[in-house]
C-alpha cells in the first residue's frame, strides 16, 4: 500500500482554478458543464470568471470544489496516476473522496453538497457565527479555551500539530480567539467564511441532511475512506451515511485521518484540487510523506512523471 488521494474543503477555491489543466484537458470543461446542469445554475462560469463573491457563497462553493478535485482525480487515474489503496477528504472534501471512491456518482454528488451547502448557509444569519485558526497552541489548550467563555464555541478542525481551527457564534468565537491569545497561542486568524462549520449551530441542518442522505444512491466504497469524525476507514455504505450526519457538528479529525493512512501504509499522497492547503498540513503531521499536488498542469506532469 503506498498512495492515498486526498480532497480539499473550503477555501481553496479561487476564480480561474484548473484554468491551465482545463485548456488541456477538454474532460475538466465537460465535468463543469455535467455539474452545471446537475445544480441548473451556470457553475463553469462562475469557476472561470467569478466574481468571487458569487463563488465563495457555501452553496456554490461546495459543487465547484467536488468538481474540480473529482475531475483532476478522474484525469489522474486515466493518464496512468496509481490508483489509491486509500481516500480522504477535509470536510467538504469528503464528499469528494466519496465520489472517487465510487460510494456516490459525479452528478448526483453535485447535488447532494449544493442542497448542504443552502442547509449550512440558512442554518446559521451570516456575521453570526465565525470560525478562526489558532495557531501554535496544542490541542488540549485550545478545547479549554473554548470551554472557559460563554456562548458556543468549539474545535472544529484538528488540522496538524499546533493548528486548530475553531467555530460557533461569532462573540464566543472571538474571546476563545483572545483567551487562546493569553494561553500562548502565536497567532490567532479569524477566516473568511460564510457558515460556522463543524459545532453546534449547524445542528438545524441535520435533520434535513441525514433526509438528504438516506435518499441518495450510495454503494459501497471501492476504496477504502478515512472519515472525518472518527479517522477510521470504511467501505460500508450505511456507516458512511451515519458519519456524514455528525461530521456537520463534530470536529474533523485531519491530522489524526493523515496519520491513519500512513500507519496503514500510504507513503505518498496526492493532492486532488486546487491549491496546496493539505499538502502544507501533511508536512506537519508526518514528514515522512510525499506529497504531489496535481491542481495546476505543472503540478500534474510532475506527479506523473517517472520516478
Amino acid at each position: 500500500m503506498d498512495v492515498g488521494a486526498v480532497f480539499p474543503g473550503q477555501g481553496a477555491q479561487k476564480v480561474g482554478m484548473l484554468a491551465d489543466v482545463a485548456a488541456a484537458e477538454p474532460s475538466v470543461g465537460r465535468r463543469f458543464e455535467e455539474a452545471s446542469d446537475a445544480v441548473s445554475f451556470d457553475l463553469k462560469t462562475i469557476v472561470r470568471h467569478g466574481p468571487a463573491e458569487e463563488l465563495n457563497k457555501t452553496a456554490v462553493t461546495q459543487p465547484a470544489l467536488l468538481t474540480a478535485s473529482f475531475a483532476l482525480f478522474e484525469l489522474w487515474t486515466r493518464r496512468g496516476g496509481a490508483a489509491p489503496a486509500l481516500v480522504a477528504g477535509h470536510s467538504l472534501g469528503e464528499y469528494s473522496a466519496l465520489a472517487a471512491a465510487g460510494v456516490l456518482e459525479f452528478a448526483a454528488a453535485v447535488r447532494l453538497v449544493h442542497e448542504r451547502g443552502k442547509l449550512m448557509q440558512a442554518a446559521v444569519a451570516l456575521g453570526e457565527g465565525a470560525m478562526t485558526a489558532v495557531i501554535g497552541l496544542d490541542d488540549e489548550r485550545v478545547a479549554a479555551c473554548c470551554e472557559s467563555v460563554a456562548g458556543v464555541v468549539t474545535p472544529a478542525n484538528y488540522n496538524a500539530q499546533g493548528q486548530v481551527v475553531i467555530a460557533g457564534e461569532a462573540a464566543a468565537v472571538s474571546a476563545a480567539a483572545a483567551a487562546c491569545a493569553k494561553a500562548g497561542a502565536r497567532r490567532t486568524v479569524p477566516l473568511d467564511v460564510s457558515v460556522p462549520s463543524h459545532c453546534a449551530l449547524m445542528a438545524p441542518a441535520g435533520q434535513r441532511l441525514a433526509e438528504l442522505l438516506r435518499d441518495a444512491p450510495f454503494a459501497p466504497a471501492r476504496v477504502p475512506v478515512v472519515q472525518n469524525v472518527n479517522a477510521e476507514a470504511t467501505k460500508d455504505a450505511d456507516v458512511i451515511r451515519e458519519n456524514l450526519v455528525r461530521q456537520l457538528v463534530s470536529p474533523v479529525l485531519w491530522a489524526a485521518s493523515v496519520r491513519a493512512m500512513a500507519a496503514a501504509g500510504v507513503h505518498t499522497l496526492v493532492e486532488c484540487g486546487p491549491g496546496n492547503v493539505l499538502a502544507g498540513l501533511a508536512r506537519r503531521i508526518d514528514r515522512s510523506l510525499v506529497v504531489r499536488g496535481i491542481g495546476d498542469l505543472d503540478g500534474l506532469r510532475a506527479a506523473l512523471a517517472p520516478a
